[in-house]
């Protein structure tokens, strides 16, 4: 698998990373521990976890594969920090709560610091300068090696970067086909201050996949109570004439369509790794077959068109 350095540093990072905001949920301990298997036997180098991935599950299970089926120096381990305040169900952005949780993540992860740790969305009660404080803790103590954000707009994040004393490297937000949003200020605020985005989300929260194209299989996310509410904005309208046209272009190129979306998202400028999940290790090894290649220029401008954001 290729391998990438992330904005202007000298962290590579694998072009997929296995996202596990599944596991303990949809995923079984046995699946996750063949998932994480398949992928860095591909190659596969990121993993990303949050605390909150699973109340804590996630990362449990990573923890216990780490040094049994992988070894802690094959993975660059992306961390989302913060937990959910009890009452309103929003991320904890002080420093306290960031911190408690970065030394939770460590004692379930099984090591003494995480390559990328990333402060969750900007929590409105809690002044910037805490949650930048809580970053630099972070950084300054070698518990994590570098450090970024998640899903911060590209003003957030050019504040932040700015105010910081210390490299910002990495903006963690959704990207693909059917959410362009990033285009607008993310990626080039990123670009501004030396960093890259991970794309989560990349395959369009599985509609990129085509298997929502007239239906909602029973096995799948849209057919789940709890997931449902997060692919339902995909399946129709925009996002419906995209899935079409993708999957239109993979019939003629004999891809699947998930390569495709994938290919083409690999190729946006300022990606450093789109962030991938699957239900079953079966669904992921086919993801893991993608290759790096750009998609043809007469292609990409299709899917650019009948993608684009409307200003």
């Amino acid at each position: 698998m290729q391998l990438r350095n992330v904005g202007a540093s000298g962290l590579t990072v694998s072009a997929l990373g296995l996202g596990t905001m599944n596991w303990g949920q949809e995923v079984n301990e046995e699946a996750a521990r063949e998932q994480l298997r398949l992928f860095t036997d591909a190659g596969g180098t990121l993993v990303e976890t949050a605390a909150r991935y699973g109340e804590g599950q996630a990362e449990a299970m990573l923890g216990g594969f780490i040094g049994d089926t992988v070894a802690r120096s094959e993975l660059v381990l992306v961390v989302q920090g913060g937990t959910t305040r009890a009452g309103n169900g929003r991320l904890d952005g002080s420093r306290r709560g960031l911190l408690d949780s970065l030394d939770a993540s460590l004692t379930l992860l099984g090591t003494d610091h995480v390559d990328v740790w990333l402060a969750p969305s900007p929590d409105p009660v809690v002044p910037l300068q805490e949650t930048i404080s809580a970053l630099e803790a972070a950084y300054v103590t070698g518990r994590a090696r570098y450090v970024g954000v998640s899903n911060y707009s590209g003003w957030e994040f050019a504040r932040a970067a700015a105010t910081a004393s210390f490299p910002l490297l990495v903006n963690d937000v959704e990207y693909s086909l059917v959410n362009r949003t990033a285009e607008r200020d993310v990626l080039p605020a990123a670009d501004a201050f030396g960093a890259a985005v991970l794309a989560w989300g990349s395959m369009g929260r599985g509609v990129l996949t085509g298997k929502y194209r007239g239906r909602i299989p029973s096995e799948s996310r849209g057919a789940s109570d709890v997931w449902a509410p997060y692919v339902e904005p995909y399946l129709s309208g925009k996002p419906q004439r995209i899935t079409e046209a993708l999957c239109t272009a993979a019939r003629g190129l004999d891809l699947q369509p998930h390569e495709l979306a994938l290919r083409w998202l690999l190729a946006r400028p300022g990606v450093a790794s789109a962030i991938v999940g699957a239900r079953t290790p079966q669904q992921l090894k086919e993801i893991l077959q993608t290759s790096s290649s750009p998609v043809a220029a007469p292609i990409a401008e299709v899917l650019d068109e009948v993608s684009a954001l409307v200003n």
